[in-house]
């Protein structure tokens, strides 16, 4: 066999044991006798002639980035690989899953009552209970039907809509803090007397 198909069989093989190398760890021995079947190439495609040499030195540097992308490419989906590199966690992944949370995600999809205006954080009564909610960019009156769309953080993220009707007792008369002054039979105070 001449100089030169020595050449391309040593940079070939130097190149194949350096993809091998990436998915059987070896110590290094691997990469060792890759780079010594590269360099030979390189010296064997000189002794054919100095535009081989620059040819095979040429092949050699685009082609050890080229197999090297194309093992970091592979590298994730080995079993090594995915032992190693892990998944990216989500935000749910990372949250601390706590009773509250669990609960105003279930609240999802539900419909509620604003309590007050909402420019655009507020509270909203959902299944008889008051949540601090954030409406989504609009403002919501207070006694406007809305909708749970989303759960960030503690807080329940709501929309305004019109899907379901309002309840007709909307505000509970037994509740104090919704009895006006003039209802509670109180005096009214007046500091100049």
């Amino acid at each position: 066999m001449s100089p030169l198909g020595w050449a391309a069989l040593l940079l070939t093989f130097g190149l194949i044991i350096m993809l091998v190398e990436m998915f059987v760890p070896s110590g290094g021995v691997l990469a060792f006798i890759s780079a010594t079947s590269v360099i030979a190439s390189i010296f064997m495609a000189f002794r054919s002639s100095s535009e081989a040499g620059v040819g095979f030195m040429a092949m050699a540097v685009l082609g050890t980035p080229v197999v090297l992308a194309i093992g970091f490419k592979l590298w994730p989906r080995t079993p090594l690989g995915k032992r190693i590199l892990l998944d990216v966690p989500t935000g749910d992944d990372v949250l601390p899953d706590i009773e509250l949370r669990k609960r105003l995600k279930e609240l999802v999809g539900h419909f509620g009552t604003a309590k007050a205006l909402m420019l655009p954080g507020g509270p909203v009564q959902v299944e008889g209970h008051i949540y601090d909610a954030l409406s989504e960019g609009v403002a919501v009156q207070p006694g406007e039907r809305v909708k749970v769309v989303e759960v960030r953080g503690t807080r329940i993220v709501v929309r305004p809509t019109k899907d379901e009707p309002a309840p007709s007792a909307s505000i509970d008369a037994d509740d104090p803090l919704n009895v006006t002054i003039d209802k509670l039979g109180l005096d009214p105070f007046d500091p100049l007397k």
